[in-house]
């Protein structure tokens, strides 16, 4: 079923054009990633679809009464102080239609065969199953307990981080379950273990979900369809960022066959000219004029070519490093090392070394000591216990805060401090801006202030910079954040070339995976040495809480069963024994009674319908109840039994 349908929209900021002519359809339950470069136009699009900007040109068409909930990037606050009642504003809709239900049901009952009150508890079910809302206060425990906001559920809202803030938001519009839910990079903010839950959330429920994201096993995972936007159009690519990728390998074949066959044409037709052929016959015109547009297409399409050369070489033939050291050496020495923040323990009795060549994640959930280990390599914090030994070498640092850029310089000025359009770059002396291209920055972008540019470009400069000087080790501290994923292919290609040692903290798997060779995992309040993939750990760590889940219940149930030894059963457990069948059999006779009654004109329109249909409910829950309380005595009875065996 068609829920969104964008037609030939168009969209200009000034001379900028961002979107032309662009068309997009939107069905229900699929899942659609939106990929492109930061500044392509992916949240102007957003904006549009949601009518949050108005497009130029073009036309929306929208189902009527379909509901529509976006993931800001900030989250409004307003007459509330905690959580919960911020929890509880956002899903008034959900509480306000349970509530109108229970009141419909005891109308009923002193109103039975009021048409306008079944009617009306007919549309209040349906509109809670349809946000499978029936279960809500489990759900709204469920959910924030997994994005761990459980724990901040009686706090004072002003109190949040914008991190645990924008959780908050994205826990709402998950409780909220709209026709179509729209998130602008829903896993910023997120561990992994959370993205992991938001994940299997999206991947299987039956809403349409419309995303941004850089993420690209996130993308993978929930995914149906992606759209990349670039050069203001829209084109459309089945399945996740796996199958992205091999139907852009697929275009550039394509664009190289074409290339060559049209090289081959023009080759023959300039020939043709070359020969002199009489130019003033108007056929003869016009197949001069074609020779033009030929030379004209000749010229573009290499270009193209290798833009989309180098995204893919960067995106799936990642180079691994390949040097080989003679002499590896010796960078950190850790011994017993422990680290203690207030009352928290974050690790302790850490001892290893780090040696030159050296390719090291350090991952594990938020809050856990990630970045605080990296201040400790850097010699900026004092363990609680322990010392590291630093070797004599040069360390290259990207700081999540970026606090080395300066926001009131242009950027030639921050790279050509002394003046001139130069820059040196590990020894070659480069031109300004033939180096910045290579990190996605148009020429016209040297003048512009940096406290002018976006979270993702200040990132893209950070690493440029860095990328300028030689080091021996370079210590990244979530170097993906606010990066497009074309800018971290380019990053993941410099990285692979880089021939020191690479120690980085990120929740980005895909990249991870791509660059570590050695894991450095926080996990059970220590510092965990893995060599398997970041993603084969997750697997490990997932099945080891399951095993630990399964033996805590059978030691519950073991418990269970000890505490039913040497036991006899109770005055009350004996009389359900004796007298519990009797009334089954007399309930089963009075079910089989009111199903025949129900089926029967007569005595329906006798008795009533909906009295006979509440009579069978009530009969068939009190069934129940006395089942359970008769097999769990019979139960009971026997473990007794085989005990004095």
């Amino acid at each position: 079923m068609l829920l969104v349908d964008l037609i030939d929209i168009s969209k200009n900021y000034g001379e900028k054009v961002i979107l032309k002519n662009v068309n997009f359809s939107l069905n229900s339950g699929e899942k659609v990633a939106i990929i492109g470069k930061n500044g392509a136009g992916k949240s102007t699009f957003l904006k549009i679809l949601t009518k949050q900007i108005e497009a130029d040109s073009g036309r929306i068409i929208v189902s009527s009464n379909l509901k529509i909930e976006i993931l800001s990037q900030s989250v409004e606050i307003s007459d509330v102080n905690s959580v919960d009642e911020y929890i509880k504003k956002e899903l008034s809709y959900i509480f306000d239609t349970i509530n109108a239900y229970n009141e419909m049901n005891i109308k009923l009952q002193k109103d039975t065969t009021n048409t306008f009150l079944l009617n009306e508890i007919a549309r209040l079910s349906n509109e809670i199953d349809s946000l499978e809302a029936w279960s809500i206060d489990n759900k709204i425990k469920k959910i924030t307990k997994e994005l761990e906001l459980d724990d901040l559920i009686n706090q004072n809202i002003h109190s949040l981080s914008g991190g645990e803030l924008r959780r908050l938001s994205l826990a709402c519009l998950l409780l909220k379950n709209p026709d179509i839910l729209i998130l602008d990079e829903p896993t910023n903010h997120l561990d992994v273990n959370m993205c992991r839950f938001i994940e299997n959330m999206l991947k299987n429920s039956k809403k349409s979900v419309l995303f941004i994201s850089h993420d690209r096993y996130f993308i993978d995972s929930v995914a149906n369809k992606c759209i990349e936007i670039e050069d203001a159009s829209i084109k459309e690519f089945k399945g996740g960022y796996t199958q992205y990728l091999e139907q852009k390998a697929d275009i550039l074949a394509s664009l190289n066959k074409s290339y060559e066959t049209l090289i081959k044409q023009l080759k023959a037709e300039e020939e043709w000219l070359r020969r002199g052929v009489k130019a003033r016959l108007k056929r003869n015109e016009g197949r001069k004029e074609r020779i033009f547009k030929m030379r004209e297409e000749a010229k573009k399409n290499p270009s193209l070519i290798n833009r989309l050369k180098t995204e893919l070489s960067s995106a799936m033939q990642l180079k691994t490093n390949s040097l080989i050291l003679n002499k590896k050496k010796m960078l950190f020495e850790i011994n017993d090392l422990s680290l203690k923040l207030g009352n928290k323990k974050l690790f302790d009795n850490f001892t290893t070394r780090i040696i030159q060549g050296q390719r090291i994640a350090i991952v594990g959930k938020n809050g856990c000591g990630k970045s605080s280990f990296l201040q400790l390599l850097l010699g900026k914090l004092q363990a609680s216990n322990g010392f590291i030994k630093k070797g004599d070498f040069q360390i290259g640092y990207f700081d999540q805060k970026k606090s080395e850029l300066d926001d009131d310089k242009t950027l030639i000025e921050y790279f050509c401090p002394n003046g001139g359009d130069r820059v040196n770059v590990r020894g070659n002396n480069m031109h300004v801006y033939g180096y910045l291209k290579k990190f996605l920055f148009p020429k016209e972008q040297l003048s512009y202030k940096i406290g002018s540019l976006s979270g993702g470009e200040k990132s893209r400069i950070a690493l440029a910079k860095l990328f300028t000087k030689e080091y021996e080790v370079l210590i990244l501290d979530e170097p993906t954040n606010d990066l497009d994923i074309a800018t971290i292919n380019i990053l993941e290609q410099h990285l692979s070339e880089f021939n020191g040692a690479l120690i980085f903290v990120s929740h980005d798997r895909y990249f991870t995976d791509r660059l570590a060779t050695m894991l450095f995992a926080f996990y059970d309040e220590k510092i965990n040495i893995e060599t398997m993939s970041f993603s084969e750990l997750l697997d490990v760590l997932d099945e080891i809480k399951e095993i630990n889940e399964e033996i805590k219940d059978e030691s519950i149930v073991k418990e269970q069963k000890t505490r039913t030894k040497s036991k006899k059963l109770s005055y009350k457990q004996n009389e359900i024994l004796n007298n519990h069948p009797d009334k089954i059999a007399e309930l089963e006779k009075q079910i089989k009674i009111l199903n025949s009654y129900l089926s029967d004109k007569e005595k329906y329109e006798k008795y009533g319908i909906v009295e006979l249909s509440k009579e069978l409910d009530e009969a068939k829950n009190k069934l129940d109840k006395l089942e359970e309380e008769y097999y769990e005595v019979l139960q009971l009875q026997e473990e007794i039994q085989n005990d004095v065996s």
